[in-house]
């Protein structure tokens, strides 16, 4: 089977994302490329845009100023995640090994992450509606939850191989800690 140069270049990404991580372990036989993933930080990145969401309306000035349609759209997003992430934690049980030709554990973490990329969108979307009426200091919260989720999405982009990450160890921790992920 030949792969797409997408494919392959995401591949040889993951493989050395993979490998730069302590918590991640890469072998190869043959043809086959199998990838382990600590599940641990996976899960924590997916409870870290639940948490973001969660925090975010919370904040009832910046939720009343975003209005009902796009509170519906981040909490839809957020629902979404929910069961993502309910699903990527059923199935891995605690410990995931994927080879590439493994279809349902890459598309288990590829919907996590595009569930996580989607919350974004909306909260972004509802927090720029509520910046229009709410005072900077209320909203500097909602603000930096949000920034924290961007960062949470580039460390786990980064560990993917799927982008070349900047977000070091400490940012990724203070991040995580910002939304409530130990």
């Amino acid at each position: 089977m030949i792969q797409s140069r997408r494919n392959f270049l995401r591949s040889a990404g993951m493989v050395a994302a993979a490998g730069a991580l302590t918590a991640c372990t890469v072998t190869t036989s043959g043809k086959t490329t199998t990838l382990t993933l600590n599940t641990a930080k996976v899960k924590a990145y997916g409870q870290a845009g639940i948490n973001a969401v969660t925090t975010i309306l919370s904040i009832t000035a910046v939720s009343t100023a975003m209005g009902a349609p796009a509170v519906a759209a981040i909490e839809a997003a957020g629902g979404a995640l929910s069961v993502s992430l309910s699903a990527f934690a059923t199935q891995t049980n605690g410990s995931l090994t994927v080879s590439y030709d493994n279809t349902d554990a890459k598309t288990r973490i590829d919907t996590l992450l595009v569930d996580l990329n989607n919350a974004a969108v909306a909260l972004r979307a509802g927090l720029v509606a509520a910046q229009q009426t709410v005072t900077n200091n209320v909203v500097n919260t909602a603000i930096t939850t949000f920034n924290a989720l961007l960062t949470v999405i580039d460390a786990f982009e980064g560990m993917l191989g799927i982008s070349l990450t900047s977000v070091s160890g400490t940012q990724e921790a203070t991040a995580l800690s910002t939304l409530a992920v130990k």
